[in-house]
């Protein structure tokens, strides 16, 4: 079995969106489109008057028409909205979501795979986090239903996954644990999802895309080929190095003097074991370089997967706006990458890229008025009535309290949701006056990457990046057949 040297990074809310993964797939590399928010993107494209129409050519396709024009009546607005004005919001997932949210979440994570696999044959992946659990069920069904090649998915330990994965590839029910702080021993709680809820006359069974599980231990990676309940595909092997979410340092959390976090030898992946395992794995975080690309290869590896080098590319998600400010920061040598132990809601380490305007700038994230309209990285709580609620820390400290979370968990913490759908143009215009700010992730080895930019352009297209990445793998296809 053959697969690609090169994965593209699957950046969150939109950064490694469709047109960034056909350009990698075109190139005959694996492409990889971001799950992460992907209804609530597609509700703002529409509101934004769907330029060019890219959208609307999805739900001609989509097999299941009357339910795409459905979603497509309800949020598209011609022309857009006025200059200020907030964006319709979708319902937020919970253990019980509405058929409308159903519907909306599959045809949105349909029409992302769509349109990168549109007009070629190369390979399309999906990026999903673990922990964002409540959409992924019908946001891979909607994926499968476009033919994706691939479902990656890190920040947790996917053990459910490939067996669902199985299941909805035969338009079978399905059902995934979620976490309940507060439950009592034995109570078990699950988000279910069964296909024919919206695609009732289903009958042929859907291409079952391979699943690459993203670890960071040879540990957990023995635990999922043990435990999972389906077939491991392969492994990306992420560094903390890599940009977006890092897992935790293994044993005592220790902080250096700027406040990171401390990895060590026992965060480092035994790759001589791992080989052992019999299954293909990429190699992640400050890998982008053309000799590491050959090294990883000769170390057993299939080859790398990438993201920092891909987002400042073109065709990424990032606005012009943003991408220039990281470029220009990064040629003046005034680019920080920081490992921030507590801006994300979900406790993981999570890398930003120090810039005023930005949320990881002290004033600016001082002056966010706190709400959580989104609601992605939400944590379900039991309640003293016995019934099921959500919180997150990043939202207003008070409504946090008043539902049982600790206050200490909510310092540093900051709107991931709102802030990374700002990355990519589509930031939400508060009824309060506020716009929301971006709130860049990036990895470290960008401060490596001064030489991408020295063309009087200082830009760079993502078939030159993977020209740059295979140019010492032998024989390495450039072009897909």
């Amino acid at each position: 079995m053959t697969h690609p040297t090169i994965i593209q990074g699957g950046m969150g809310a939109g950064v490694s969106g469709w047109r960034l993964a056909r350009s990698v797939a075109l190139e005959g590399q694996l492409g990889v489109v971001s799950g992460t928010a992907i209804a609530s993107i597609v509700v703002r494209v529409l509101q934004s008057g769907d330029p060019e129409g890219h959208i609307a050519r999805a739900v001609t396709a989509f097999p299941l028409r009357a339910m795409a024009e459905r979603v497509y009546a309800k949020y598209y607005k011609a022309g857009g909205v006025a200059e200020g004005e907030p964006f319709k919001r979708q319902t937020m997932h919970t253990l019980k979501p509405s058929q409308e949210l159903m519907e909306l979440t599959v045809f949105a994570s349909f029409a992302e795979v769509y349109l990168a696999k549109e007009g070629h044959d190369g390979l399309v992946g999906m990026n999903l986090l673990e922990k964002i659990v409540l959409p992924n069920l019908p946001t891979i069904y909607g994926a499968l239903l476009a033919d994706v090649d691939y479902i990656i998915m890190g920040a947790g330990i996917p053990l459910e996954i490939p067996g669902s994965i199985d299941k909805l590839s035969q338009h079978e029910a399905c059902q995934l644990r979620v976490h309940v702080t507060g439950a009592e021993k034995g109570e078990e709680h699950f988000i279910h999802f069964d296909p024919k809820s919206v695609n009732p006359d289903a009958v042929a069974p859907l291409k079952r895309p391979k699943f690459l599980a993203i670890i960071s231990s040879n540990v957990l990676a023995l635990a999922l080929l043990k435990r999972a309940n389906g077939y491991i595909d392969g492994f990306v092997v992420e560094a903390p190095t890599a940009g977006g979410h890092n897992a935790p340092p293994r044993g005592k959390l220790e902080l250096n003097d700027r406040g990171e976090p401390i990895y060590g030898e026992k965060d480092e992946v035994d790759l001589p074991k791992l080989a052992e395992l019999g299954r293909p794995f990429w190699l992640a975080g400050s890998h982008a370089t053309p000799e590491k690309v050959r090294l990883a290869i000769e170390h057993g590896a299939a080859g790398i997967q990438a993201g920092t080098i891909f987002a400042l590319c073109e065709e990424s998600g990032f606005t012009p706006e943003i991408r220039s400010r990281i470029i220009r920061a990064l040629l003046d040598n005034k680019l920080d990458v920081f490992t921030d132990p507590l801006a994300s809601p979900t406790g993981f380490p999570f890398k930003v890229a120090l810039l005023q305007g930005t949320l990881s700038h002290g004033p600016s994230y001082e002056a966010r008025p706190r709400c959580c309209d989104l609601g992605f990285l939400r944590t379900a709580y039991k309640k003293a009535d016995g019934k099921v609620d959500y919180r997150c820390p990043s939202e207003p400290v008070d409504q946090y309290l008043k539902k049982g979370g600790e206050e200490s968990a909510t310092e540093g913490r900051k709107c991931l949701c709102n802030s990374l759908v700002a990355n990519i143009g589509l930031p939400q215009h508060q009824t309060s006056g506020y716009t929301e700010q971006p709130l860049i992730t990036i990895g470290d080895d960008v401060l490596n990457m001064k030489h991408l930019f020295q063309n009087e352009e200082k830009r760079i297209h993502s078939a030159d990046v993977i020209h740059l990445l295979l140019s010492e793998v032998p024989g390495a296809a450039l072009a897909h057949a």
